[in-house]
């Protein structure tokens, strides 16, 4: 099939280089026009101009937005709608919020603009191993689209999960569960990094054992072992632990449907705690533990 990618960052540019590897045709767009180039040399057609796409493509048309979440995909649909026709077809693969999918499927519905939201998952080693694709939209549209998902997915890689929002929802969750998952190895591994045996084990051996049948086993214990190896001491990274904003929206939406979640509440929270260098809640601690025990504090 032939289908443009609109936004070539990490996970868009190896999603094109994908389906050109199995056969489909990709036009290739970015706002900073080196990426597209980059792209047209391994194969793919490029556009500078989002409005080009028109022309670049025949009807049906389908472009794959993958850009950041918020603002910039409103911006990009917005356009987007001055440039595509009635029967062409929008599919939001980014990490957006499953309500902002309902809200943008009901905006290009009335200019006739059929809309998919797709959950991926696969980072940068999706290129080789494949993603894994979660998908939410009107179910004769994704049928219809069911060759390009396939290319870009391994065998078994890919599920229509329902209709509008709920290819974004299942991703949501998905990341809150990675969120618990890999809180749960941080602490482990940090357990045996303070352990009396610590100048005996070898991290990265380590994570290569459990994957050996372990129970634990996973793919994350395979990055964890390839990160030890690089850095045994993981010396050149900073305690800074970011968030996409799904883990987020996973606890809000535990707490509005009333769904007991601690493990990904406080691997969220966790997160937040590593941005925070002498934080404040912790002055506070040493504080009410010298006022009422005694105890020593450490002056700044």
């Amino acid at each position: 099939m032939r289908l443009a990618i609109a936004g070539l960052g990490r996970m868009g540019m190896n999603m094109a280089r994908r389906l050109l590897r199995n056969g489909h045709e990709v036009v290739g767009y970015n706002r900073s026009p080196e990426k597209t180039r980059e792209l047209v040399k391994e194969g793919a057609a490029g556009v500078y101009d989002l409005a080009e796409l028109r022309s670049a493509l025949s009807a049906p048309r389908i472009v794959w937005v993958m850009v950041p979440a918020g603002q910039p995909v409103d911006d990009t649909l917005s356009e987007l709608i001055e440039i595509l026709e009635s029967g062409d077809i929008v599919i939001d693969g980014g990490n957006s919020f499953y309500k902002d999918a309902i809200r943008r499927e009901a905006v290009l519905a009335k200019n006739g603009i059929r809309f998919v939201d797709a959950g991926v998952s696969g980072g940068i080693w999706g290129l080789t191993i494949g993603y894994c694709l979660m998908v939410g939209g009107d179910r004769q549209v994704c049928e219809f689209l069911e060759p390009i998902f396939r290319g870009l997915a391994p065998e078994d890689g890919y599920l229509y999960c329902g209709p509008t929002g709920a290819g974004h929802f299942v991703k949501m969750v998905h990341n809150g569960i990675e969120y618990g998952m890999m809180q749960a190895y941080a602490e482990g591994l940090d357990v045996l990094d303070k352990s009396p045996y610590r100048e005996s084990l070898d991290m990265s051996r380590l994570c290569h054992l459990w994957n050996q049948g372990s129970v634990i086993r996973s793919w994350l214990l395979e990055l964890a072992e390839k990160a030890f190896e690089q850095d045994p001491a993981l010396s050149h990274v900073r305690g800074y632990v970011e968030d996409s904003g799904e883990g987020r929206w996973t606890v809000q939406q535990a707490i509005e449907a009333g769904v007991s979640a601690p493990i990904m509440a406080l691997s969220l929270f966790a997160r937040f705690r590593s941005r925070q260098e002498d934080a404040f809640a912790d002055k506070v601690l040493a504080a009410l533990r010298q006022q009422f025990g005694g105890h020593a504090v450490k002056p700044e």
